[in-house]
């Protein structure tokens, strides 16, 4: 493992035995593995470059058993790393050697649906898109959809702000989740917000959502349902010109369009992406959109007819219309399969997650190029165009000496270029361990003591999710420290606690 994790605790080691059986105690039958084999399953999260087996796994099938394990695990000093489905590409989930690995596959139940205030409550445990099928009999859908929505669950989502292909138009988890329950490391168990939408005091959720398992484990969260839309069709464009697509969606977005959604794949991905699903993609261009209109069906055949002509003005090469669900489906089926396709044409790749301004698009692809060459390492292209979330999949072979470190630093260097170009190091997956050291690219040291004091507000001790988001952890007591320079104390009006 070439990204350094804190030091196992060996005290804590010693006490293994002695731990297991406490948290069997809390969570009886089959609620405790501590058996090496059947840990294994348990190493990585969907970054399995990074692999670590925990000292011990607990999976709670309640708020109150997660509730005493963490304050078990507070009373003893033990680390607690949340995990979802493992579904995550950021490392997110890596347990730690010293660490419990709190699982939450066992919270699957969907609690309630409430068509009257359009919300559904549910376990953090359930897959995204059974959330779309427990209410689809109604015209109903959850509008995030991350590519691995068949397998991620929403607990998951918040926890890294997953995105998905619709997310230009209908926002990102923080935009569609109202409300949630969290137990804090101390097993105190909160509720924030609701129902509604709006709700008295500071944003919480906004905190919660995209907190990485660092502040709290979600065992129950509210989330907004949408109604389907009366039309939905999409385009499919190519262009002999990478750049040119990253201008059409330039231009599509100025003239004040807003698709559903709008994705890009480059020549490497369009090939592996039509080889795995066979959606009719055209493999004599360089690049392609793929463009959803969705509202009445008036409005959705005006803005076809716009969008076309824009396109055209790009220079497209080719243009397919949708005419039915299906087709629809089919067009969007290759682009959520893409980072699979990829997985058949090389043994391994990273899946880079950084975003940047739309102007930006050209640009970053030529530096792409310039990296790929350097490194001597394949690329393939996967963007979520129309917020400018690029997924480069950095293709190369574990079992070739130093690919995978080189591979990393090409990756590295790619978000590096993003946030140069006046963009941020992660779109939806995460910080995690991935993007950890690179922290200090994007935020000075300034900003990160302020995040850490956040973290502290719930996590006084450091002992959730240690290692992750923060290049440089440090204690809460440090974080509080005054400085004093020459003798004088710095805005000696302030009062001091």
């Amino acid at each position: 493992m070439s990204i350094m994790m804190p030091a196992a605790d060996q005290a804590v080691l010693a006490r293994r035995a002695e731990i297991a059986a406490a948290l069997r105690a809390i969570v009886p039958g089959e609620g405790v593995i501590d058996s090496a084999a059947e840990m294994l399953a348990y190493e990585s999260d969907g970054l399995t470059a990074y692999r670590q087996p925990p000292m011990v796994v607990v999976l709670p099938d309640t708020t109150e058993q997660v509730s005493k394990v963490l304050k078990y695990c507070q009373g003893q000093g033990i680390k607690v790393v949340p995990r979802g489905s493992g579904t995550s590409l950021s490392g997110g989930a890596l347990p730690l050697a010293d660490g419990v690995l709190l699982g939450l596959g066992k919270f699957k139940r969907i609690r309630e649906i409430d068509f009257d205030n359009r919300v559904v409550v549910t376990e953090p445990g359930v897959t995204n898109l059974a959330i779309s099928q427990a209410v689809a009999h109604a015209g109903f859908y959850y509008a995030p959809d991350p590519s691995s929505q068949i397998a991620c669950s929403i607990g998951g989502n918040v926890a890294e702000n997953s995105g998905g292909v619709h997310c230009l138009k209908y926002g990102m988890t923080t935009n569609n989740v109202l409300g949630c329950e969290i137990v804090l490391m101390s097993g105190e168990i909160l509720r924030i917000g609701g129902k509604s939408a709006e709700n008295a005091g500071y944003d919480l959720m906004g905190i919660i959502t995209g907190s990485e398992g660092l502040l709290g484990v979600i065992t129950e969260i509210t989330v907004r349902i949408l109604q389907k839309p009366e039309t939905a069709r999409a385009l499919m464009v190519g262009f002999a010109e990478v750049e040119a697509a990253g201008e059409c969606v330039a231009r599509i977005i100025g003239a004040g369009i807003i698709p559903g959604g709008m994705e890009m794949m480059d020549k490497p991905a369009i090939h592996a992406a039509e080889a795995f699903v066979h959606a009719g993609y055209p493999l004599d261009v360089e690049a392609l959109l793929i463009i959803e209109l969705d509202g009445p069906q008036v409005e959705v055949d005006e803005l076809i007819k716009r969008v076309e002509a824009i396109a055209q003005g790009c220079g497209s090469t080719s243009c397919q219309i949708s005419t039915s669900e299906a087709e629809r489906n089919l067009f969007w089926a290759g682009r959520k399969a893409a980072f699979p396709a990829v997985g058949r044409i090389s043994p391994d790749y990273l899946c880079m997650d950084g975003t940047i301004p739309r102007g930006a698009l050209p640009k970053a692809l030529a530096r792409i190029r310039d990296l790929s060459e350097k490194y001597g390492l394949g690329v393939a292209n996967v963007f979520h165009a129309g917020d400018g979330n690029l997924h480069p999949l950095i293709l190369y072979d574990a079992n070739k000496p130093g690919e995978i470190e080189k591979a990393e630093a090409f990756g590295a260097d790619i978000l590096r270029c993003c946030v140069e170009l006046g963009g941020v190091l992660t779109g939806e997956h995460g910080v995690g361990i991935e993007k950890r050291d690179l922290m200090p690219d994007m935020f000075t040291e300034i900003d990160l003591n302020q995040q850490q004091r956040l973290k502290c507000a719930f996590d006084a001790e450091g002992l959730l999710n240690p290692g992750k988001v923060f290049p440089t952890l440090h204690r809460c007591a440090e974080l509080g420290r005054v400085h004093v320079h020459a003798g004088k104390l710095a805005f000696p009006d302030i009062p001091r606690f």
